[in-house]
């Protein structure tokens, strides 16, 4: 065992004097950084009252909403006339069509019709007098021969009895509404309906392969129009999912987001170098371009869209315009910190020669400064690609505008779904691509 005697113990205190005499931040920094973001967190809860917001949020509109996003309901009315007979009518729009015949409703020898639900057993039997709801393993009939309908003994929890109205809800499957002279019925499905041909296409409704076999062989459905053509018309005009307004909007959200970044890094390129301190030697200028990058950068790519669509009206002009002006602020401030970081020694080697200030520039400074140009030019590329989405919501143009009108209805959700997934799918896209193009330009290996 070895034993330090108080010279030795001396001598290493002065050496390592950063061990043995910590300041208070080296002692307890960690601690206090620690308790001030537990601190933080306390006043964040009390600024934005936290447990009323979670307590009055509408959590069930999630698992509407989401529903919704991947299913659709068909909503069939079945109307009691005065001679005791049932007229079944549907809503104009009513993604089965104008002339419905579903194998899921049936017209029984009384006169009755049941309605199936789901495949789990629920049902609905509509009757000149009662209704019957059949779910979670009872039938519940309603009778609705006198003034108000009334539940036929004890009322299970998943209904809800009202003056003149009994609603029964069957959870995801849907719902049935039950007056005295009509039962309403919300049945969902899973999946997108009429994604491909919408109801007035010639192909509505048709198998796959008797689809198939009308295109590859089959007789003109019009005879001034191939049935190829005709297939991708109705594809095209589907007026229910609206394929190519969608399509072509998203063409331009990538348009505007590909001018405004191209445009950005033009105007910024040039500008960089007269911002840099080490490549123009003028205070003055170098300051009024910075702060000229800052003016642009700081006010938001959504409030520059705004302004220009005041301007120029509503359209993707307004949407480059905004990225252009963001970027220009945004590469010009990136493009000149990267001059200013360069290694001075190649550029004052080719100056030594006597080349001119061009080959300078291109050879001294261009090889050190190229891969910080590409690198955050194809990430703000990339980055605009969604920003083009957010701004299209205010009139910009492009899918955030559609995205928007979808979201606004409350009601197209699978639509918003659809677009949402596009726009995922470009993101996607585009990153792949980008890292691609970054890694083959810098001479690097993907990973």
């Amino acid at each position: 065992m070895t034993v330090i005697d108080a010279n030795r113990m001396n001598e290493i205190e002065a050496r390592y004097p950063e061990y043995f005499h910590r300041s208070f931040r080296q002692r307890f920094g960690g601690l206090m950084i620690v308790i001030a973001t537990l601190l933080y967190g306390f006043y964040a809860v009390w600024f934005f009252d936290l447990p009323k917001l979670f307590a009055e949020a509408h959590w069930e509109r999630v698992g509407i909403y989401l529903s919704q996003w991947v299913s659709y309901d068909v909503q069939p009315e079945f109307r009691i006339e005065d001679d005791g007979t049932i007229q079944t009518r549907y809503p104009r729009f009513s993604p089965l069509g104008d002339n419905p015949h579903p194998d899921w409703l049936v017209n029984n020898p009384d006169g009755s019709i049941t309605v199936s639900i789901s495949g789990t057993g629920r049902a609905v039997t509509v009757s000149k007098s009662e209704t019957i709801v059949t779910a979670h393993g009872v039938s519940v009939p309603v009778d609705v021969s006198s003034g108000a309908p009334k539940v036929v003994g004890p009322v299970p929890g998943w209904m809800t009895v009202y003056d003149d109205n009994v609603l029964a809800d069957l959870g995801f499957a849907g719902d049935v509404s039950i007056s005295v002279d009509r039962v309403k019925i919300r049945k969902r499905f899973i999946g997108w309906a009429n994604f491909i041909f919408d109801t007035q296409s010639s192909f509505f409704d048709k198998p796959a392969g008797e689809v198939i076999s009308l295109i590859v062989s089959g007789p003109r459905i019009k005879p001034d129009q191939s049935n190829l053509s005709l297939a991708f018309d109705d594809i095209w005009n589907n007026s229910e999912w609206q394929h190519g307004d969608v399509w072509t909007k998203l063409f331009q959200t990538i348009v505007m987001a590909f001018l405004g970044t191209l445009l950005g890094t033009i105007a910024a390129f040039p500008l960089a170098f007269m911002a840099a301190r080490n490549i123009t030697p003028n205070r003055f200028l170098n300051q009024i371009l910075k702060r000229f990058f800052d003016f642009l950068r700081s006010v938001d790519m959504l409030i520059w869209a705004l302004f220009l669509t005041r301007a120029f009206g509503p359209g993707p002009l307004a949407g480059s315009g905004a990225i252009f002006l963001t970027e220009t602020g945004t590469l010009g401030k990136l493009y000149s910190e990267g001059l200013e970081n360069i290694d001075n020694k190649p550029r004052e080697g080719i100056k030594s020669t006597g080349a001119q200030t061009v080959l300078v520039h291109r050879y001294g400074i261009m090889p050190q400064i190229v891969p910080v140009i590409v690198s955050q030019t194809l990430y703000q590329w990339e980055s605009n690609v969604r920003g083009a989405t957010i701004i299209g919501a205010v009139g910009a143009g492009g899918i955030g505008l559609k995205l928007w009108e979808a979201m606004r209805t409350n009601a197209n959700w699978e639509n918003v779904a659809y677009m949402v997934i596009l726009i995922l799918i470009v993101v996607f896209l585009f990153d792949a691509a980008s890292n691609a193009l970054r890694h083959r330009l810098m001479g690097t290996k993907a990973h």
